[in-house]
């Protein structure tokens, strides 16, 4: 099998369609979902996606109770985990995520079944941050680029091309994933505004769903650079960066990196 769909949701999920698709490419009659609540501090939050991910279809939704690193060697979760169709993080704190998990059989498991065995992997919010190799652990708000004005740290490891940020547009947050591309300029970074999910294909092509958008930042013909002189929360220049904004109906080839509109938005404009 290939690489299974990995989805970052950008937060505060309304349309139906996210959650739906989420669990059509996830098989919803053949194998169950795991809900994986670990960033929240709600009590509610697991079931709260239970329900929902029910109503968008799926017929087996398990939670799996992940509050500490011994609970990612448990057997019974873990066997779970080898025979499901996908995976769901939810919201919360993507530092908790990468505390309880990262390393562990759990985290293991994710990663190989979703690179060999078509294990579809979705977030929202601090879940979609998680997914990729380099994650946005924390940061400042604001539309320019500053030095040390955002934290990375490892992530679960499913992206190797691409850093996520979430609640993008909401929350003002152009600066801290310009000044993490700066710090890793072979990366593209996404930008996922709220009710707005990212999907990734095998292919690594990525098509928008929701009612938001996805900005899109390539780095690679970046001409010039001054985050590495820059004084600590100096403002940073970056010369020849390219911006996508992307919204349901157009796609983004992470390999080739290229941007497309799709026939049925074409036709909106002939």
């Amino acid at each position: 099998m290939s690489r299974g769909w990995i989805i970052p949701i950008g937060g505060r999920i309304e349309s139906a369609s996210l959650l739906a698709r989420f669990v059509e490419l996830a098989g919803s009659r053949r194998a169950p979902i795991c809900v994986i609540a670990t960033a929240s501090s709600e009590a509610d939050t697991g079931p709260l996606y239970e329900s929902r991910l029910r109503d968008a279809g799926a017929r087996e939704v398990k939670v799996l109770p992940l509050s500490r690193r011994g609970d990612c060697d448990d057997g019974d979760w873990l066997a779970l985990l080898a025979r499901a169709g996908g995976v769901f993080f939810t919201g919360g704190n993507q530092g908790r995520l990468a505390t309880v998990l990262g390393g562990t059989p759990v985290a293991e498991l994710i990663r190989r079944r979703n690179a060999t065995e078509g294990l579809v992997v979705g977030g929202s919010s601090a879940g979609a941050a998680f997914l990729p190799v380099h994650m946005i652990a924390g940061g400042t708000e604001g539309p320019t680029p500053h030095s040390k004005m955002v934290t990375l740290a490892p992530g679960l490891g499913l992206i190797d091309r691409a850093i996520v940020d979430q609640h993008f547009t909401q929350r003002n947050r152009l600066g801290r994933l310009l000044s993490a591309m700066a710090y890793n300029p072979s990366l593209v970074g996404l930008g996922v505004d709220e009710d707005t999910g990212a999907f990734i294909g095998p292919d690594d092509v990525l098509e928008v769903e929701g009612s938001g958008g996805v900005t899109v930042v390539d780095p690679s013909r970046v001409e010039f650079s001054s985050i590495d002189s820059a004084q600590p929360h100096e403002a940073v220049a970056l010369l020849g960066l390219t911006l996508h904004c992307l919204v349901a109906g157009t796609t983004f080839d992470l390999v080739r990196r290229e941007a497309h509109v799709g026939d049925a938005l074409l036709a909106r404009h002939a």
